[in-house]
């Protein structure tokens, strides 16, 4: 099932897609077509915060000549940072380079609070695309990550959770202006999700609505205003936005 959230005549509704409509949830309003003029996509969740996981692909590692990590490396980016499919993502005067990163995320259904491996697809609602936006001259200043992946509008996030979905060898892929950027596959993780969501969740109380990045393949790279750029996941569908 694909959940999503939608304006549709000015008011916001939570929804599922079949074929090409979008079936409300609330049972005054029909089916309305995804192609309706009024409806627009919207983040399918509004997480509380965002946990973010540094480093989870093995080709990525290599690529940065860097060991593979005896633990996750996870950071945080603030809800404030969160658009849906097709908004902008606005490029800070402040920065000299802003990448892109294809990420597969998880959301969280219940409070999770110190869950085992064997447990997690309890508390898991679903999955979607994420693009964790970063400006990367400014990781490279700053030296830790907060301002460089926390400006506004730099966690793109939709089109829809996914709530039926084997997650252990999805594609994930970044288009820049219809081109291939990044290609790989989540059975390329360094921690797979049982094993994220254990460790976080040991560390801080996850909230319905949470929402878990699980790291970005090999070969980020930059964008500029006037470009698109599009995160795909096999079974889960295209994330399109664009920089200004």
């Amino acid at each position: 099932m694909k959940l999503v959230r939608c304006c549709y005549n000015n008011k916001i509704y939570s929804g599922k897609v079949e074929g090409s409509e979008v079936v409300f949830s609330d049972p005054s309003i029909a089916r309305v077509p995804l192609s309706h003029k009024d409806v627009r996509l919207l983040s399918p969740v509004e997480p509380s915060k965002i946990v973010s996981v540094g480093l989870n692909y093995k080709p990525h590692a290599k690529e940065l000549g860097m060991e593979i990590p005896s633990e996750p490396i996870i950071f945080l980016k603030p809800p404030t940072s969160v658009v849906g499919p097709r908004d902008a993502i606005i490029y800070p005067e402040s920065a000299g380079r802003v990448d892109y990163e294809a990420e597969l995320a998880v959301v969280i259904k219940k409070t999770a609070r110190f869950i085992s491996k064997k447990d997690v697809n309890r508390y898991i609602l679903g999955y979607t695309c994420f693009n964790d936006v970063t400006a990367r001259d400014l990781q490279a200043k700053d030296g830790q990550w907060t301002r460089a992946k926390s400006f506004d509008t730099f966690a793109p996030i939709g089109p829809c959770i996914e709530t039926e979905l084997d997650p252990k060898d999805l594609r994930v892929r970044t288009y820049l202006n219809g081109q291939i950027k990044q290609e790989s596959r989540t059975s390329e993780f360094i921690f797979d999700i049982p094993r994220l969501m254990e460790f976080i969740s040991g560390i801080m109380t996850l909230l319905p609505g949470d929402v878990i990045a699980t790291g970005t393949p090999k070969n980020v790279g930059p964008m500029c205003p006037g470009d698109e750029v599009v995160v795909e996941i096999e079974n889960i569908g295209k994330l399109k936005n664009h920089v200004v």
